[in-house]
């Protein structure tokens, strides 16, 4: 582990030299990024310690519903946030003045030059990214004081200094390279994991025969129901663990996690690698790497929670300790070394998101507020003075969300993930597809969608029936509805505006040179005039 964390400390002072060159360098790569590194950097960064312990603990602790229903979820959205918005965003964003971040494109998608988008985006985006940083760091610190009994608090203080670090050096290349890195070790990790749990547990039919044992462990539209003492851990009795009847997992909750899918629409950690990546016609070759990786790696993830509960049915009897069982796992099937190079995968997966969030977080603050709004005529200099700056904040606050050690990775997660995926998803989708959408419908939706997570959340969702569906699909429609209804109601785009969006596929690509350099002030005439010749 100590040569794995040398090695990603390493990858941030090689590539510090060239990230440091400009702030198109340090937040976007220069957009010339390769497929293999844009997809599984794309879902590294995505999925985090979550894949590892969150998603394997819900199948430990309750069954297969919960995970099975968010893991489709989530690769129908991969695959679709691929397909409809890769090609057309990495288009857009050279068109609507070269953008490098995501509230940089809304803001040149609607012409904004009071920068009034960008900014409520990039807010957004610091608010919900610092509760992300929390939870990957959570995931740091459950790690170390499983795998090697140490203090919760000193080991997560530690695992977050090291992502600071290689961040806050290295610029946006290093976490690229450091999450295609971290992709294939998490991807390693959890086949070998995987397969080893179902070796030990003597085999798929012995463990699907236990695990029909327990009521609704299996089944997809019941949910197993632990019986808990006056202490809050699972009853065991005769050296079983005690289960009660199992509850119904209705189509409300079946939609609920389904919807989890949605929030890649509006996922800047994601969207980001669209716009980095070195040519639209890499994009398909992207789509199918990293749909593959994201449905195997899925798959693997809940079933070794699935046959860890086989394994070992009364070692973890609460829903947080359930989140280390692939660490548990991994110590109790491997040879030290081989274990160390798997549970260096979950670091991986930690490392790999909140280096992303640190990065996209501090371009936000950085290229969005401070040259955007604050001090237009900022040299690159200031403007990366200030990302840092940005980067110990996001950090120092990481640390203080991550500090009770019974937070659950799944549940701060899922509040981020709404928060982002309803104030960006319908908004990017709009801003996209819809040639009528501006700049009053895009304030409307993204401050609609965060309103509606927070309210949802914290005052509908406890009413419980269909209420109790999960946040982002409400949010998610109540945005797309402001959007939709304010644009109506408000100015037309103007005439520069409609005619970006109506070429923005067309090759060439408009107002553009042969060297692809932006002619953002030529004037339309002149635009129209280069197209039909073929320019």
């Amino acid at each position: 582990m100590v040569i794995y964390f040398v090695a990603m400390l390493t990858i941030g002072f090689v590539y510090s030299k060239r990230s440091n060159s400009s702030a198109r360098q340090y937040f976007a790569g220069g957009r010339g990024v390769g497929p293999w590194l844009t997809a599984l950097s794309a879902e590294a960064s995505d999925m985090s310690g979550w894949l590892l312990m969150g998603l394997p603990g819900v199948a430990y602790f309750t069954g297969a519903a919960d995970p099975m229903w968010t893991a489709i979820g989530l690769a129908l959205g991969t695959y679709l946030n691929w397909k409809l918005v890769a090609r057309r965003l990495r288009r857009y964003s050279v068109v609507a003045g070269d953008a490098i971040t995501i509230p940089d494109f809304f803001s040149k998608r609607f012409h904004d030059d009071r920068n009034v988008v960008s900014t409520i985006a990039a807010l957004i985006i610091l608010v919900f990214f610092c509760v992300y940083v929390g939870s990957c760091f959570v995931t740091v610190g459950k790690l170390f004081a499983t795998l090697f009994g140490w203090d919760y608090h000193l080991t997560m203080v530690i695992g977050a200094a090291i992502v600071f670090a290689y961040t806050i050096i290295g610029g946006y290349l290093s976490v690229v390279v450091t999450d295609f890195i971290q992709g294939l070790l998490m991807f390693f990790a959890l086949a070998v994991v995987f397969v080893g749990s179902v070796a030990s547990a003597g085999g798929i039919d012995h463990t699907v025969a236990f695990l029909k044992g327990v009521p609704g462990f299996l089944d997809g539209t019941h949910v197993a129901t632990p019986i808990l003492n006056d202490a809050g851990e699972q009853a065991i009795k005769a050296g079983r663990a005690m289960f009660g009847a199992p509850a119904d997992y209705g189509i409300i909750t079946i939609i609920s996690m389904l919807a989890w899918g949605l929030g890649y629409f509006g996922m800047p950690q994601v969207l980001v690698r669209f716009l980095s990546i070195r040519s639209v016609e890499e994009v398909r070759k992207s789509r199918i790497i990293a749909t593959s990786w994201c449905v195997i790696s899925l798959g693997c993830a809940v079933c070794i929670g699935l046959v860890g509960r086989a394994m070992m049915p009364t070692e973890l009897l609460t829903s947080t300790d359930a989140e280390t069982i692939f660490i548990v796992l991994a110590q109790t099937l491997l040879p030290s070394f081989m274990c160390g190079v798997v549970v260096s995968g979950i670091f991986a997966a930690s490392m790999s998101s909140s280096s992303s969030y640190l990065i996209i977080g501090a371009s936000a603050m950085g290229e969005n507020i401070f040259r955007g709004l604050l001090h237009r005529k900022a040299t690159d200099k200031q403007v990366m003075i200030v990302a840092r700056v940005t980067l110990v904040v996001m950090f120092l606050f990481g640390i203080l969300v991550a500090y009770d050690q019974n937070s659950s990775i799944f549940q701060v997660v899922s509040y981020a993930w709404a928060g982002l995926g309803a104030s960006f998803g319908p908004l990017m989708l709009c801003s996209l597809y819809w040639r009528r959408a501006n700049k009053a419908g895009a304030v409307a939706g993204m401050l609609s969608g965060t309103a509606a997570v927070l309210i949802w959340h914290n005052l509908v969702k406890p009413l419980g029936g269909v209420f109790a569906i999960y946040e982002l699909l409400p949010a998610f429609i109540i945005s797309l509805l402001f959007i939709v209804v304010v644009s109506l109601l408000t100015a037309k785009p103007n005439e520069r505006m409609l005619y970006e969006f109506d070429h923005y596929m067309d090759d060439p690509l408009p107002g553009t040179l042969p060297s692809g350099t932006v002619l953002v002030d030529e004037p339309m005439e002149a635009m129209e005039s280069e197209v039909r010749s073929g320019k």
